[in-house]
């Protein structure tokens, strides 16, 4: 993540970049989006997701500041979320039920960060949206339907009544509760996103990752290789030595 910040300098300083940063975004948001639809491990998943997130910051350098707020508040509380599910491997977690509040709690987070209206997921997406390049915006849906189909992994868990067998905090749940509370009111960051071309394009894209997920994805088995997660790093350090070098040769 460290070669992100001055990803997006170099792209509001020099306007010849922009471009370059966009297509970097567009690349890491398919690739984090290709491995989270797969993955079984419920941790792997959102870290996978991360790096698909980090593709959208990338692609709108200008609004990039607002997505990263929201990213950050749902991102924070699904990690928290998912350290206390009985297990990390979704197979297991569709074989028993989770206590109702802790899938309550998993709804939210995961609804804000697919871009269900209310929560600030939504706003973000749309602002994102608002200022993408033509080029970008096919794609960028499409990854969005990758990021439904993942969380969809969460929102259709098992779940009933009882406590959980982990024992939860006091800390814990001011903090979920803190982090949920956040997400709806940062939505009031860009109320300008309510209107109905967004809500019912938001809500397509979630019913179709959803669509997706239960008729396709929720009974493939597949992995992809793991020798492709070493790309992401080695990307990292690129754009760090290509910032450096353009800092001494501008400086």
């Amino acid at each position: 993540k460290a070669g992100i910040f001055p990803l997006l300098r170099c792209a509001l300083i020099l306007e010849d970049l922009d471009v370059l940063i966009r297509l970097f975004g567009v690349l890491t948001a398919i690739f984090g989006v290709s491995y989270a639809v797969f993955e079984k491990d419920s941790k792997r998943m959102l870290a996978f997701h991360t790096i698909s997130q980090l593709g959208f910051i990338l692609a709108a350098p200008v609004v990039s500041g607002f997505y990263t707020l929201t990213h950050g508040l749902v991102k924070s509380s699904l990690f928290l979320l998912a350290g206390v599910l009985p297990s990390r491997n979704f197979k297991e977690l569709q074989q028993q039920s989770i206590p109702n509040s802790l899938w309550i709690a998993l709804v939210v987070a995961s609804f804000s960060i697919s871009g269900f209206p209310l929560l600030s997921g939504f706003g973000a997406k749309a602002l994102t949206m608002k200022n993408l390049v033509p080029w970008q915006e096919i794609i960028i849906n499409l990854v969005a339907v990758g990021t439904a189909i993942s969380f969809a992994k969460f929102i259709f868990l098992p779940h009933a009544g009882g406590e959980s067998k982990q024992k939860l905090t006091i800390g814990f749940w001011t903090a979920i509760i803190l982090l949920l509370a956040a997400l709806f009111l940062s939505n009031a960051v860009y109320v300008e996103a309510y209107n109905i071309p967004n809500i019912i394009k938001a809500l397509a894209v979630i019913g179709a990752g959803w669509w997706l997920y239960l008729g396709v994805f929720k009974k493939l088995s597949l992995k992809l290789s793991r020798a492709w997660e070493q790309f992401d790093n080695l990307v990292g350090m690129m754009s760090i030595m290509l910032v450096l070098l353009f800092w001494m040769v501008l400086a």
